[in-house]
């Protein structure tokens, strides 16, 4: 066990029976009264925010995470099979952890997953996706206004909004926390 004093920002608790990743952690003198800890802490597993106060002396119990690159192989019902770029071993890994970006994951993509004693608590996808266009409407001509979009399919199977001039077979960056279009990539 460790001291309050011990966690750091971005560290992962065991708190309450759950885990959860400290995201700010302040230490607090306010006037006459005793120092303390305020920490904002995220759920590992459902994302809901909790707000507690430690005591400078309270015990915690901080969790040994390891985070390590992984590729991803394919797509396994409701897990993804990813590979240790170190050992190559494979491990399932739960889509859920990934959000609402795992729809921009590609074969081959370099994938972040965090462990806790061999169960998977995290995982995150790179912050830009360079993706095919496999379908899209062609542009109506005299449709020019500035900033206008159009509905496009990318290789992966997601629907993105891209400006007009974007046809089928262009590549595309996509930011895949938002899944909003970057740019078009030079071939």
């Amino acid at each position: 066990m460790a001291k309050a004093s011990d966690v750091k920002n971005g560290n992962v608790l065991r708190f309450n029976g759950e885990l959860v990743q400290v995201e700010e952690f302040l230490h607090r003198t306010p006037g006459n009264l005793r120092a303390f800890y305020q920490a904002r802490m995220r759920n590992v597993k459902s994302g809901k925010l909790v707000e507690y106060r430690f005591r400078t002396d309270e015990e915690v119990d901080i969790a040994r995470v390891e985070t390590s690159d992984y590729q991803y192989l394919y797509e396994d019902g409701d897990a993804l099979v990813v590979m240790d770029n170190t050992t190559y071993d494979q491990h399932n890994v739960p889509k859920a952890l990934f959000g609402s970006a795992v729809k921009f994951l590609k074969e081959g993509m370099n994938v972040i997953v965090a462990f806790e004693s061999e169960e998977p608590i995290m995982g995150t996808i790179p912050g830009s996706a360079e993706l095919e266009i496999t379908y899209t409407e062609p542009a109506v001509k005299g449709d020019t206004s500035t900033g206008a979009l159009k509905n496009a399919t990318v290789e992966t199977g997601a629907e993105i909004r891209v400006p007009l001039f974007i046809n089928i077979g262009d590549k595309v960056k996509v930011d895949t926390a938002t899944g909003s279009y970057v740019e078009r990539v030079k071939a």
